[in-house]
């Protein structure tokens, strides 16, 4: 199992998302932490992966050990970019 960090510009967007999608993003990462399963893909225009949960995009990085949530959004606007 990977270690799940959020970066503090993810762990503040986190906390202003409605419950509703908090609690569907946590365990979404976890299970990607834990297993790799979930709607990921890497970036084309830069480094990192994206994961879709819902209406809800997490944009993170990766190594070995870690993920790391770099920005939360919605998919439909750029405030996860």
């Amino acid at each position: 199992m990977k270690t799940l960090v959020f970066a503090p510009v993810a762990a503040t967007q986190f906390d202003a998302l409605p419950s509703a999608a908090q609690v569907a993003i946590e365990p979404a990462l976890t299970r990607y932490a834990i297993g790799g399963l979930g709607d990921m893909k890497r970036l084309k225009d830069r480094e990192g992966h994206r994961m879709r949960v819902g209406e809800y995009r997490v944009i993170f990085d990766e190594t070995r050990t870690t993920i790391l949530a770099l920005r939360i959004g919605r998919r439909n606007t750029n405030t996860y970019s």
